[in-house]
């Protein structure tokens, strides 16, 4: 295997760790604007300044959330797809790739039935998590990400 061939697999990576070093050089100056503004005379800038503090915190346990939401996310694919256990991607499709959206709603009640059944399985709920996101509902596709997350015990 190619340097880039390895390269192009992992784009999603790099993707995450390209934007995850802009978020933090832009923390990283804020807290600079932060701490000038606090060490202003005016309490305006004080105030400005602490609220800037504010930002890179909040940002920061965004970041680590959605960092260990991927990271156990992946952890969980790797796990299905060793036991056989992946949702097989097998939906017409229109000539721009995109699933065609009847045929994966007529998917959906087999793996909504599955979490039904087994509510505490984190295997199911990441099927059904797949079903959403092949249907078009990211909201629920992310919150069955979630809960089949909560449910995972390594």
């Amino acid at each position: 295997m190619s340097f880039f061939s390895g390269l192009f697999r992992n784009k999603a990576k790099i993707g995450v760790l390209l934007i995850t070093v802009l978020l933090v050089f832009y923390m990283v100056i804020v807290v600079q604007r932060g701490w000038t503004l606090l060490s202003a005379d005016e309490l305006s800038a004080k105030a400005l300044g602490a609220a800037y503090l504010v930002l890179p915190i909040v940002g920061a346990w965004a970041l680590i959330r959605e960092l260990q939401f991927g990271s156990r996310t992946e952890t969980m694919a790797h796990i299905l797809a060793e036991e056989g256990g992946l949702p097989v991607d097998n939906l017409p499709r229109t000539p721009a790739g995109r699933i065609i959206r009847k045929a994966a709603d007529a998917e959906f009640p087999r793996y909504q039935a599955e979490v039904e059944a087994e509510p505490e399985s984190w295997r199911a709920w990441f099927r059904l998590s797949c079903a959403y996101d092949a249907a078009g509902d990211r909201k629920r596709a992310r919150s069955a990400m979630r809960q089949a997350g909560k449910l995972y015990t390594p």
